[in-house]
């Protein structure tokens, strides 16, 4: 069976972009992204954009027009984000050759530094801003974050893979299982879920000097506000964790409270990404690109690797040390 993206060719990349009554100046080369087809071209005005196309069968729809609506709306209440164009009848999401994809704003700039204090106050800032927007209203289309049963998926996902050899499966069966036991125990009752971003990193994040700017929101999801905090962190440095939260919080609250008390979700939150990962490079290998992008998985030391990484993880579930 032929992949998804295999007529996606520049022919039908540039019709696709050329029936919206767009003229590309150039052919748009790709950017790095796997889950979808990314790239960037400029029109005949010499104006840089941005044209997505979806993975077919990931999202609806309705949910991929709700993300649309929510960047809309988040550009009306001042917040910087790549938002979809729309064309002269309001549409945003269009389809050609059996695809839906979009057009974005495009933001130039690089990611922020994260020792950097005042780049930390202004990701503080621009993430508090999201968040006060975000309150306003709830997703209807989008998932809501389900840590145990993402991780039960994820692990469900692995084991029948194929990819681990006999002694490998039994390790992380073992070891996923008791992190998602430890990570079941540390998870409270019930969780406050706004509309969050999602997928809060670096490369998710592009400015200069104090002003940034959120792209790529393909993510988004109801979840705890700290989900869009916790991957700006250091990893195993509580100093430098504390001095980001510092700088994180004061600009945070010139909007909303900060979530101090969601703080202990973090490594419940890692162990669901670290897991999640895995899974993904799994459900995605018979993609053309994630062979190229990631060889490394190919390789039996990758689970090894992994195995260790779910041991470590699971000793900081529960005692995150940089809260101490």
């Amino acid at each position: 069976m032929s992949h998804p993206y295999s007529a996606l060719s520049p022919d039908v990349i540039m019709t696709a972009i050329e029936r919206l009554g767009i003229q590309p100046d150039n052919e748009p080369f790709a950017l790095n992204s796997y889950e979808n087809r990314v790239l960037m071209f400029r029109d005949e005005e010499g104006h840089r954009r941005i044209v997505k196309f979806y993975r077919p069968q990931r999202w609806s729809k309705e949910a991929i027009q709700e993300e649309h609506d929510y960047l809309d709306e988040l550009d009306a209440g001042g917040v910087p984000v790549g938002k979809a164009w729309r064309n002269a009848d309001g549409v945003s999401l269009h389809e050609h050759a059996g695809l839906s994809f979009a057009l974005f704003d495009y933001c130039a700039g690089q990611a922020p530094e994260l020792d950097n204090p005042e780049h930390l106050f202004a990701m503080g800032q621009l993430i508090g801003r999201m968040h006060a927007v975000a309150r306003r209203g709830s997703f209807q289309h989008r998932p809501s974050l389900s840590v145990i049963d993402g991780m039960l998926a994820a692990q469900q996902q692995v084991l029948s893979s194929g990819h681990l050899t006999r002694h490998q499966q039994r390790a992380y069966e073992r070891i996923s299982k008791q992190l998602m036991d430890s990570v079941a125990n540390a998870l409270p009752a019930s969780l406050e879920l706004i509309r969050c971003h999602g997928d809060c990193h670096l490369g998710n994040v592009l400015g200069r000097e104090t002003h940034f700017s959120l792209v790529d929101f393909d993510d988004c999801l109801m979840a705890p506000a700290v989900q869009d905090i916790w991957m700006l962190l250091a990893v195993d440095e509580p100093q430098a964790q504390r001095a980001q939260l510092s700088e994180l919080s004061e600009g945070y609250e010139e909007s909303l409270t900060f979530p101090d008390h969601q703080l202990a979700l973090v490594e419940l939150l890692r162990s669901y990404r670290l897991m999640r990962h895995s899974a993904w490079l799994v459900q995605r290998w018979d993609d053309p690109a994630f062979p190229l992008a990631f060889p490394w998985f190919a390789n039996s030391g990758y689970w090894d690797q992994q195995i260790r990484q779910l041991e470590q993880q699971h000793q900081q579930v529960g005692t995150p040390k940089w809260l101490a």
